[in-house]
């Protein structure tokens, strides 16, 4: 195998700014990938707003046919050796990468998929999405975030050709030992995430409700952008549940604010159902936070229930309420909680492990192929013989 295998990257930049382009935005920065390969890049990405995301229009296919051209070009031109596609697991977008991926197969070049979501067990059993499932997975490898998600692509994919490699995150700038600011008043809950309902943003305000009703002390900010939920639709839910006193929403927050956010929180709470691996709980765990999530995607591999914080079933309002009570009411398990976090991320999460953890696979999947391509000349040299 050369040295330096030419590459083609095929991935989401920001914006909008989600799990994926986070990620996609990560490896185009990364020296170490880019030593390790001769890389080329292509943004797949046809949204550039939230709002956009799942939505069709002629913008968009007037984007995705640029696109095309763009890998195109690349194909004839570059010759990769490998393709490494972001392919999005389901709906419209992943016919959109269906079409992408039948460009790099008809030039013959070796592919690995890198899933930032779910939903393809929900797909396979529709006659066409389960034949193209079939077309597309067939002889490709396959990098997931967690052993949790196997069960989604199992149908298609062999386990001998899956990768796991959980995403990382850079250290923050905040000086060491000053990740936290204790609170002198009421316990400080965090949210942070777009005002997405699949987040369980009213799952939280539900459980804020409970917690009201016992008179415990506590003052829960929503931090984000704008989703399937306006603000509007937010605000009307926290007057309808009487927490205009307990609840904030701050809005999207960036840079030093965000740092803000997370330095002035005592407990992060996620309760999302509909997630793969969200980076921000790895940035609450920076920020020694105890985090309280549910049992989805590969969150378990991030939340290690009862020691860096608490897992509850997803939509369980009672259970989330309940495990953020235990917390509010005991400052030295937050404590606890939120130094096994950090240790955890320190561990596990950091963006080199990412990064080192990627170049471990893409040569691993060169080497394989190559092998099988020297293998496969031997064979037909045999043959004539």
């Amino acid at each position: 195998m050369n040295e330096k295998s030419p590459t083609l990257f095929l991935l989401h930049f920001p914006p909008p700014i989600h799990g994926s382009s986070i990620v996609g935005q990560t490896i185009t920065e990364s020296e170490v990938i880019n030593q390790s390969f001769d890389c080329r890049y292509v943004n797949l990405g046809t949204s550039t707003s939230i709002d956009e995301i799942g939505k069709g229009g002629i913008r968009k296919i007037f984007r995705f046919l640029f696109i095309l051209g763009k890998v195109l070009q690349q194909l004839i031109v570059f010759r990769p050796q490998l393709g490494y596609i972001a392919i999005t697991a389901k709906g419209g977008a992943f016919y959109k990468d269906s079409v992408v991926v039948m460009l790099f197969k008809l030039f013959r070049v070796k592919l690995v998929y890198h899933l930032h979501n779910k939903g393809v067990s929900t797909r396979q059993e529709k006659w066409f999405d389960n034949w193209l499932y079939r077309f597309v997975f067939k002889n490709t490898d396959v990098i997931l975030l967690s052993k949790y998600l196997y069960p989604d692509i199992e149908k298609y994919v062999p386990e001998t050709r899956v990768y796991y490699c959980p995403n990382g995150i850079p250290e923050n700038q905040v000086e060491s030992g000053k990740w936290k600011v204790e609170s002198t008043e009421s316990v400080k809950i965090l949210f942070l995430s777009n005002l997405i309902e699949s987040k369980g943003v009213f799952v939280l305000l539900e459980a804020c409700k409970i917690l009201q009703n016992k008179k415990i002390n506590f003052h829960c900010t929503f931090v984000g952008g704008i989703g399937d939920v306006s603000e509007q639709q937010f605000k009307s839910k926290v007057v309808e549940l009487e927490l205009t006193g307990n609840i904030h929403y701050a809005g999207k927050k960036y840079g030093k604010e965000k740092e803000e956010a997370f330095v002035h929180a005592d407990i992060f709470v996620h309760p999302s159902y509909n997630d793969c691996f969200p980076l921000v709980l790895l940035e609450a765990m920076q920020y020694s936070l105890p985090v309280v999530s549910t049992y989805e995607g590969g969150i378990p591999d991030v939340v290690e229930d009862g020691v860096t914080g608490f897992l509850v079933p997803q939509k369980d309002v009672p259970a989330l309420a309940d495990k953020l009570e235990i917390l509010i009411k005991n400052p030295e398990l937050r404590k606890q909680m939120g130094a096994a976090g950090r240790k955890k991320y320190e561990e596990e999460f950091t963006l080199e492990r990412f990064e080192k953890r990627m170049v471990e696979i893409l040569k691993e999947v060169m080497r394989d192929e190559l092998q099988k391509l020297t293998m496969n000349k031997k064979q037909l040299v045999n043959g004539k013989r």
